[in-house]
Parts: C-alpha cells; structure tokens; sequence
C-alpha cells in the first residue's frame, strides 16, 4: 500500500511540474487601433509564427473617437494593446489611465525627443507632419495659383474650396487646429477659422472621408483638405497609371504644418501580458518599422529603420512646424476645441 501511494504522489508532483514547465501560450492577441491603421501580412505573418499566435487588429474609428472608447471601457479593456493615440490626444488616455507601464528595451533605439510619457505608459512608434495637400489639376484647370501658406486660404479665390476635420473626433483635425493656435496664437485662431467659415468651409468628421470623399483628387468637390506631408508621394507610388511626379502636393510653409507623434501602449488589465510586451516591441523593432512608411505613410522613430528610396524622392517636408506644447495641449485642448466648436460649428 504504501509503494501504491508514493507512485501516486510522485506521479502527481511530476505532471505538475511538467505543466508549470511549458505554460500555454495565449492563442489571441487583440490590438486595437484607428482605422487608418495598416501592415503587410507578411510582417504579421512573421510576428504571429514567432510567438505561435494569432493577433486580431480592432478599428474604433479615428484616433480621437478609438481613444474615447479606451478609455470609456475602464478596467474591462477591449483588447490587449493599443495603437494609435497620438501627441495630441496623450493626455487624454494618459490621465484615463488606460495604460500599464512598460520600458521595452527598443527604446533604446529611439530619441529622447519622441519619449513624451517618462512612465513608459505610451511608446512612440511613428511620426508624420500634418499639413494641408491640394490637388494639382484643379489649380491648373482653374487658373488659380494654389495656396503657398495659412493666410492664403482666407482670400475670395478659395472660397468653398477646403475641407478639414473635426478636432473633436479627428486626430488630424485636432493636429490642424493645433497648427492654427500655434502660427496665430491664443488670440488670433478663433478669428482665423472664422475667415474660413465665411470663406466655404466644410468640416467633416475624419480622414477618410475628407480624403476620400470630399477631396476632388479622389472625385470630390474640395481640392484643398488636412493630410499628410507623406500624402503626395504616396499618391505617386500608388498610382494606377505611372506617373512622373505626385498628382497633389502638400503646403509646408513655415508654420502651417502640425507635427504629430503616435504611441502604443498595453492596455491595463489585459490577461495577455507577455504576449503584449512582445508586440509592443515587434512595433519598435526595424521590421514592423521599415514596413510603415508605404502602409500608414508615416516615419518610423528607430534610428535603425532605413527608408524606401520612393518614399522619400518626393516628399516635401516642413522646415519649421507650428509648436504648441504636450503641456499646453493637456491644459487647454477641451477648452481649445469647444471653443472652435462654438465658432465653426455653431
């Protein structure tokens, strides 16, 4: 009898230590993002054999709109990461505290001047200029000389001509405004964007649509909208037809572009949390790094990432961005946008 009960308690103790040997890897991870989030399968692919797993990509709309609902969700997460929230919406998420702290050994990688939480809640990933683009053909057809800065939108030759997007669910839009208050000030915005509305102004609600619907490059009616700097190039490499030079073009005066900086962080309370250290670093790694600039059209923050030669050959890009501080942002951004709200939207 007692042979028969020791073979069974070291039967046990063995298959315990066996299963606490080889824990079970988690067989999904969810990353939610915006909805302009985008990545080649191959790079996923790579990321998801490594760690023998499968990741799922959740779109909640723009960044503004996707980091609302992150932090409405509280401490029952939507997903294990989030990507997306940029240096305009930060203190946002960061005073929800949405995040949990994590110092991936990538950042390293990376300048100091990308690093805006020093808790390591929010990781840079990327970066791109937020700029107004026009397109080309409507100017020449028009006889019209395209707006060369901020100032030129105002005259009665641009009249219902732009679109922008709503600071308040937009991303771009807020960045946009954010360009505004930093060339004219406290004082001077809300009178700017008055011009504007008495100009033809139309505001919608995200990037999308502003490109894709209202912008006449794409078979809408404004032939000025908010992107990117990266957009004009991009529209040259993925041109059905070939081209010799981008069908639109951005404008980089000084001070008419808004620089935004974009983070991801691990959701607080995800049960996945090894899992989503790894991915947080595969997104500061060169190979998720190199693969965003002909996906998303932003910059890659790692040092180490190369640019394709296409990407960078006819991008335009800003001497002198408009400047408003992540603390000036956290203070005043509601007061900011129900203020334009008030003004524009009245």
């Amino acid at each position: 009898m007692f042979r028969k009960l020791l073979f069974v308690t070291l039967t046990v103790l063995l298959a315990a230590c066996g299963s606490t040997a080889e824990p079970q890897t988690p067989s999904t991870l969810t990353v939610m993002t915006h909805d302009s989030f985008a990545v080649s399968e191959e790079v996923v692919a790579a990321f998801e054999a490594e760690h023998n797993t499968t990741v799922t990509f959740l779109k909640m709309g723009d960044a503004g709109s996707a980091t609302n609902a992150a932090v409405l969700a509280g401490d029952q997460p939507l997903a294990d990461v989030f990507y997306g929230v940029d240096n305009t919406f930060l203190s946002r998420a960061l005073d929800g505290n949405i995040f949990e702290p994590y110092e991936s050994p990538l950042l390293a990688q990376i300048p100091d001047a990308f690093e805006l939480d020093p808790q390591h809640r929010a990781l840079p990933v990327d970066f791109g200029d937020v700029c107004l683009n026009y397109e080309k053909a409507y100017f020449v057809e028009a006889g019209i000389t395209p707006p060369s800065n901020l100032e030129d939108l105002l005259k009665p030759a641009y009249r219902n001509l732009l679109a922008v997007q709503n600071p308040a669910t937009s991303s771009p839009g807020l960045a946009f405004l954010l360009a505004t208050i930093g060339h004219f000030g406290e004082d001077g915005y809300l009178n700017y964007w008055q011009g504007l509305v008495d100009n033809g102004l139309k505001v919608v609600n995200d990037w999308e649509t502003a490109y894709y619907s209202e912008f006449s490059q794409w078979g809408g009616s404004r032939p000025i909208i908010v992107s990117y700097a990266s957009s004009p190039p991009v529209e040259l490499v993925f041109a059905e037809e070939p081209l010799s030079e981008p069908p639109t073009a951005a404008v980089v005066a000084d001070g008419a572009c808004f620089r935004q900086v974009e983070f991801v962080g691990i959701l607080r309370g995800t049960p996945n949390r090894e899992l989503a250290e790894a991915w947080v670093d595969f997104m500061l790694s060169p190979a998720f790094q190199e693969d965003m600039p002909m996906q998303m059209f932003v910059f890659p923050v790692n040092e180490n990432a190369q640019l394709q030669p296409e990407f960078v050959d006819y991008l335009e890009v800003p001497t002198e961005t408009s400047v408003v501080s992540p603390e000036d942002i956290a203070a005043h951004r509601e007061e900011w946008i129900n203020a334009w709200t008030q003004s524009v939207l009245r």
